[in-house]
């Protein structure tokens, strides 16, 4: 079956056309947020081949078609004129929906395009923090320091990034969107905030504008392209149309960017700092406990779809402290998933369903873990279950440890040597527990079925 005809499927599948309000995709999602849920016939959209799962995630439908969901998304969106909406009014301006919701939606949405690049960069990034750690290779190398640039670049503008992706969510100007980015990580901003000698600076005298260093910041700039999205259909709205052309834009940049230094984005700093305090809050209680409840955690997180809610946190622990701590753990629930998935495969004895577990193990290893979860361990509570149990047991072991990453990566047997350093030991000794302990109690609880699937409620 062609692309066009699943995607047309798809569309008729949710209520055709006139019932999607937005629609955008994440690393191995399309999302969608629908004007009338009734109307999904959500059992005949699992019937679709390349389906591998499709669930309603609050007010959020999600169909899950794993790592080529962009190829069908581009379909989507040329069929919808998704970009040609006009941006005043596109949008879910009339729905209601609660905070965690629309954050929730917001940053699926943001992060999922980005993702390459951020994952790249973290990448060679992670890599020449091992090495240096190592002392193999010199950081003070003009060597070291061109690849750093290569590196660190994503992550110093990351606001730029997020802009531009928040723009297509919120459906409103990308070049102004950027243009807020700029705004905030202009570098009378950035240095005043480095050299901590003042606090705030003063609007015409009297109006304070906090100082902060936005870099590589993810809150303050996609709240800030929120605000934005609001303001520019305010100002299109009762600007005569010769005029738009000229002052919408002004009017836009000027009023959120004036929102953005003073209120947004301050606000948007706490609240990234909040998160990360919460979860460092578990940190200082015990290591082990942070471990066990972020790996029990994970995995029903990339099962909901809401597993980029961990993202921003992460990304504030690399800009704040230079490590993140989370990210080895959703390392580790990727590898129990995987182990889980394996164990399946003795449990059952079709030949299609051996391939089908093989395919998603193997996506699993590759950082995928959606067809696991969706095509294998959702059929089985016990292999779910034994997953959580492993990645917790796993998550608390290296949590115990330490183990820590200097970089955005992917969560796959190639993130592997982005561990190289003081930690690797532990890190490779935490992947062994989660794949051979997920393994075990999966192949231990579930029975063998004779008729060629294991029972559902072994």
């Amino acid at each position: 079956m062609s692309k066009e005809q699943v995607v047309q499927d798809i569309i008729s599948r949710v209520g055709g056309e006139g019932n999607i309000d937005n629609a955008w995709h994440c690393m191995t999602r399309l999302r969608f947020t629908l004007k009338d849920k009734s109307k999904v016939d959500i059992e005949k959209i699992k019937e679709l081949d390349p389906v591998l799962g499709a669930q309603f995630n609050n007010d959020q439908f999600q169909i899950v078609l794993g790592p080529k969901v962009s190829e069908y998304f581009n379909v989507l969106a040329g069929d919808l004129k998704i970009s040609d909406k006009d941006p005043a009014e596109a949008g879910q301006a009339g729905k209601k929906q609660d905070f965690v919701t629309v954050f929730m939606n917001i940053v699926s949405g943001v992060f999922g395009p980005i993702v390459p690049a951020i994952a790249g960069a973290g990448m060679i990034k992670g890599l020449l923090a091992g090495l240096s750690a190592l002392g193999i290779i010199s950081d003070q190398s003009q060597t070291v320091q061109i690849i750093n640039m290569m590196a660190s670049g994503v992550f110093t503008f990351l606001p730029f990034f997020l802009a531009a992706s928040a723009a297509k969510i919120f459906k409103t100007n990308e070049y102004l969107a950027i243009a807020i980015a700029a705004t905030i990580m202009f570098p009378t901003m950035v240095d005043a905030a480095k050299a901590g000698e003042i606090s705030q600076f003063l609007f015409m005298g009297f109006i304070p504008i906090p100082v902060f260093n936005y870099t590589g910041t993810v809150i303050p700039i996609i709240f800030a392209v929120w605000l934005m999205s609001y303001v520019h259909k305010i100002v299109n709205k009762f600007i005569p149309e010769v005029l738009k052309t000229v002052v919408t834009p002004t009017l836009t940049l000027f009023i959120s960017g004036f929102l953005a230094l003073s209120v947004i984005g301050p606000i948007g700093i706490y609240l990234g700092n909040g998160l990360a305090w919460v979860v460092q809050g578990l940190f200082d209680i015990s290591p082990i406990v942070a471990g066990v409840v972020v790996g029990a955690i994970r995995p029903l997180a990339v099962f909901t779809g809401m597993h980029h809610a961990m993202t921003p946190i992460a990304l504030q622990n690399f800009a704040t402290q230079g490590y993140d701590m989370l990210m080895p753990m959703m390392c580790m629930a990727n590898f129990s998933i995987v182990g889980a998935t394996f164990a399946v495969y003795f449990k059952v004895n079709t030949p299609k369903e051996k391939s089908i577990i093989v395919s998603a193990a193997i996506s699993g290893l590759l950082g995928i873990t959606e067809p696991a979860l969706f095509g294998v361990l959702a059929k089985y509570k016990k292999a779910f279950l034994s997953a959580i149990i492993a990645s917790s047991v796993a998550s608390a072991f290296i949590s115990f440890f330490g183990v820590r990453l200097y970089g955005y990566v992917l969560s796959s047997i190639f993130s592997i040597p982005a561990y190289i350093g003081p930690y690797f030991v532990y890190a490779i000794s935490g992947m062994i527990i989660a794949i051979v302990l997920s393994f075990t109690l999966c192949y231990l609880l579930l029975r063998k079925s004779g008729t060629g699937t294991a029972a559902q409620s072994a």
